[in-house]
């Protein structure tokens, strides 16, 4: 099967990048991350990348703190271009992308959502969901358009709230389920583009 070729976009700790490069490395996920970047410098995740020896770059700050000016998202296509990424995931990306993103990876721009979309679209999710008192949320893997959480829908994880739930521990419950569904929805990705490669080829 033809790899994916990954490029990975976080601006924190990295765990689901990890889950994701752990998945590769057991061999259920036919992928290889060509490249992370982060709008940090000192983000987790460039560690992690640079310990599994993938190539890993910070992007210069930027004047805006939801997203980038063009100019800087120019780059980080140019960056992702020249490593030769088909597809962009987002693993805990915290800037919104605009024209020069999207136009450069039309649906190969993937993120994961900590809730069953499109219910609590935006930050901190899992607080939305205690506050609503709902029985169980969850974790949506979607495309990335230019609306916030808005994408079509690739595949979704329920995770019930438990009496007592904290927002840490109803947290921790929804990242462990966004570490098992995000590596199974880009496998089912690679799976369909070895499909078309076949028949186009």
């Amino acid at each position: 099967m033809k790899k994916l070729r990954l490029g990975v976009l976080g601006s924190g700790k990295g765990s689901n990048y990890l889950a994701i490069q752990e998945a590769i490395a057991a061999g259920k996920l036919a992928a290889d991350v060509v490249l992370v970047v982060s709008d940090r410098e000192k983000a987790g995740i460039l560690a992690h990348a640079r310990s599994f020896g993938v190539p890993a770059r910070a992007l210069p700050p930027s004047r805006f703190r939801t997203k980038l000016e063009p100019a800087l998202e120019s780059t980080l296509v140019e960056w992702l271009k020249a490593a030769e990424a088909e597809w962009v995931v987002l693993a805990g990306y915290m800037r919104v992308l605009k024209d020069p993103m999207l136009r450069a990876f039309p649906n190969r721009i993937v993120n994961i959502h900590p809730s069953l979309l499109p219910a609590f679209r935006g930050l901190e999710a899992w607080k939305q969901a205690l506050d609503a008192g709902v029985a169980v949320t969850g974790c949506t893997i979607h495309l990335v358009n230019s609306e916030i959480d808005a994408g079509s829908i690739l595949g979704q994880r329920e995770v019930p709230v438990l009496p007592g739930d904290t927002s840490a521990s109803l947290h921790a419950r929804i990242q462990a389920a966004e570490h098992e569904l995000y590596p199974e929805i880009l496998q089912k990705i690679a799976a369909q583009a070895a499909i078309f490669c076949k028949i186009s080829g």
